[in-house]
Formats: C-alpha cells, sequence, structure tokens
C-alpha cells in the first residue's frame, strides 16, 4: 500500500469509527479492535509522564463488548450522543500493512435537552493492522488534552 492508499484508508477507518459512536450504533464498535487490543483513554500529562493508569482501560475486545453491554443493560447516565470531528490523519510509520498514524479530535457532546458543549480534545495514537481487506485497531490511545475529565464519560471516545 503506497503513502495516499494508506493515508486514505486511515481516514475512511477514523470515519466509520466516529459514525458508529455518533449514531448510537455502539455495538458496532468493537467491531474496530483486534481481538486481542488495547483502548485506552487518558490524560496528556499522564501519557508524557508514562503512567499507564487510564480513565478507561481494555485489553481485549471482548472487554469492549462488555462496556458496550454495560452502557446499554447496567449503567446510568444521563442520555447524550457525540458528534466526532477530526482533523486528517498523520501516518507516522509503517511496517508492511501495519502502521501507526495519529489523528487530533474534537468530541461535542449533545445532552438530551440539547445543551451542546465541547465535551473532549485531545489525540488518536493508533496502532492499525490490515486484517484481510479491512484496516482494524490493535491498540488506540485516546489521549485528551486537558486533565480535567467529566465524570458522564459513558460513550466511548
Amino acid at each position: 500500500m503506497d503513502t495516499a492508499s494508506r493515508f486514505l484508508a486511515v481516514a475512511q477507518l477514523n470515519a466509520q469509527y466516529a459514525s458508529v459512536i455518533d449514531n448510537d450504533r455502539l455495538e458496532q464498535w468493537p467491531d474496530f479492535f483486534t481481538p486481542q487490543c488495547l483502548y485506552r483513554i487518558t490524560t496528556a500529562g499522564n501519557f508524557a509522564r508514562g503512567y499507564e493508569a487510564s480513565i478507561v482501560f481494555a485489553n481485549s475486545r471482548g472487554m469492549l463488548v462488555d462496556r458496550v453491554s454495560a452502557l446499554r443493560t447496567a449503567n446510568i447516565y444521563e442520555r447524550q450522543s457525540y458528534r466526532h470531528i477530526m482533523a486528517a490523519p498523520v501516518i507516522l510509520g509503517a511496517q508492511g500493512e501495519d502502521m501507526r498514524s495519529e489523528t487530533s479530535f474534537a468530541v461535542v457532546r449533545i445532552m438530551r435537552d440539547g445543551a451542546t458543549i465541547l465535551f473532549a480534545s485531545g489525540r488518536y495514537l493508533d496502532a492499525i493492522v490490515q486484517d484481510g481487506s479491512a484496516l482494524m485497531f490493535r491498540e488506540r490511545i485516546v489521549v485528551c488534552d486537558s486533565p480535567r475529565i467529566d465524570t458522564l464519560l459513558a460513550i466511548p471516545l
């Protein structure tokens, strides 16, 4: 895969990822990850210091499936939705069909009453692998710019 094809494929992967979350198709969200994967949300300060503690941590697709199941059946939180705004991805490196990328994001949260705020901004640091004809996340580290994380962080970023 050449550089332009990699760029377009990662941009499409990010767009599909955001669409699934933003359109409340959360049951499809784990399908973007390899069976053995890493998904975590952390702050820029903690990431820079190398701290492993995370706001959200999952190290398998099964844990992501469980998270969605808990959101649907067990967790109590105010109904809300997101709208992702993403920059173009930067391909940081590639080896064969595997690659690393960084993508800046902003997430707007829309509450049931219509209140809309900038909820989170930061960057996705991704390890992406080719699985047949599809790209999948082997690792997605969500690095939030602000150390202030709203306790209503329920839906995946």
